[in-house]
């Protein structure tokens, strides 16, 4: 009986030995190595680099912004730069989610400027209101996008509170993991369409009056000037985030908040709108109470996610002004302060950090 015992494990362990033997023979194909002998997995990112210029005045491949673009072809897998030279040019950009990779390089926000004057109200081509979304300046569909030392500009005039339809977009951004370093935008109402997907905006202007940060973005806002231009009331981001299992938020971390007021510094544009602030500075310019519930009646302010970090200067008190802004303390604070808050480690390289 034991030699039948005997003979059975044996054969048991001949057949996991075979077993484990085919198994990792299959497997091989997908190690990856570094010498010849050994197979690579397939790299899905872009592959090649290609330069163009573009030059106002006729000097580079292309003399607008959108002619660089049309120049990449479509479903493109290259890493795409558009050097733009010193200048300001005069029209609507489209950035289409078929081509990603594509960096725009300025020589300097106050020198390298795309800008133009839509409005939500004013008509398109097939003569129906463009919306607030459709009159930006430059938008951006596409993912992989980046943009440095450049600025974009909407030039409507800023409306007077309460005004319909003079949301005027300079820049709208869509796609996913789009980097922004040293840039510019200015407008008034409504500047900046932080409309979805992960975003990094270090060192960057960003100018308005009413909401001129918001939309439903997963972003971080680095070393930023946020600078209000507000003559009656003003406010800074409104964040549209509307269910609590979004990821989606605006987190602003060594920022700048200065220009006129008074303002509020976040709006619950969304349901669950959550805006964290972090070791920034505010100028007194903060309107009484800090935050606003956008309108009243949903209970928003039981559901936003509204905090402040070891924040500072003559407006924070103010932005301490309603019980339902958040005194973070760091282990709260804390997911909201690194760049893993839009994955960034996947994405962003650590001295774009």
């Amino acid at each position: 009986m034991l030699l039948n015992l005997m003979a059975s494990l044996n054969s048991l362990f001949v057949m996991f030995f075979f077993m484990y033997f085919l198994l990792t023979s299959l497997a091989v194909p997908l190690i990856e190595c570094s010498n010849s002998t050994k197979l690579h997995r397939r790299w899905v990112g872009p592959s090649g680099h290609r330069l163009i210029t573009v030059d106002v005045s006729g000097f580079g491949d292309f003399q607008s912004v959108q002619a660089a673009v049309d120049s990449v072809p479509v479903d493109n897998t290259e890493t795409i730069l558009i050097q733009i030279s010193p200048g300001c040019y005069i029209e609507k950009v489209v950035v289409p989610a078929s081509k990603p990779y594509i960096t725009f390089q300025g020589a300097g926000r106050d020198v390298t400027v795309i800008e133009w004057h839509d409005r939500a109200s004013d008509r398109g081509q097939d003569g129906q209101q463009l919306r607030t979304y459709h009159s930006a300046s430059v938008s951006v569909f596409a993912n992989y996008f980046s943009a440095r030392n450049i600025s974009f500009k909407n030039t409507a005039p800023a409306p007077m509170p309460g005004m319909e339809g003079w949301q005027a977009v300079a820049f709208r951004i869509s796609g996913d993991k789009a980097y922004f370093s040293g840039c510019g935008f200015y407008g008034a109402q409504d500047t900046l369409c932080d409309d979805a997907g992960r975003h990094y905006f270090k060192e960057c202007y960003i100018e308005g009056s009413i909401d001129f940060i918001f939309g439903n973005g997963r972003s971080m806002y680095k070393d930023c000037e946020l600078h209000s231009i507000a003559t009656e009331f003003g406010s800074i981001a409104a964040q549209d985030r509307k269910t609590p299992y979004e990821k989606t938020g605006f987190a602003f971390v060594r920022c700048r908040v200065t220009g006129t007021g008074p303002l509020y510094v976040g709006r619950a544009m969304g349901q669950y709108s959550r805006i964290v602030f972090s070791y920034t500075y505010f100028d007194d310019v903060v309107a009484h109470g800090g935050w606003d519930d956008w309108d009243h009646v949903n209970n928003k302010n039981k559901t936003v996610f509204f905090g402040v970090y070891s924040c500072w200067g003559p407006g924070i008190a103010a932005v301490r002004g309603v019980s339902w802004a958040r005194e973070l303390d760091y282990d709260s604070a804390h997911p909201f302060l690194a760049k893993s808050f839009v994955n960034g480690r996947h994405w962003i390289a650590p001295s774009d950090a």
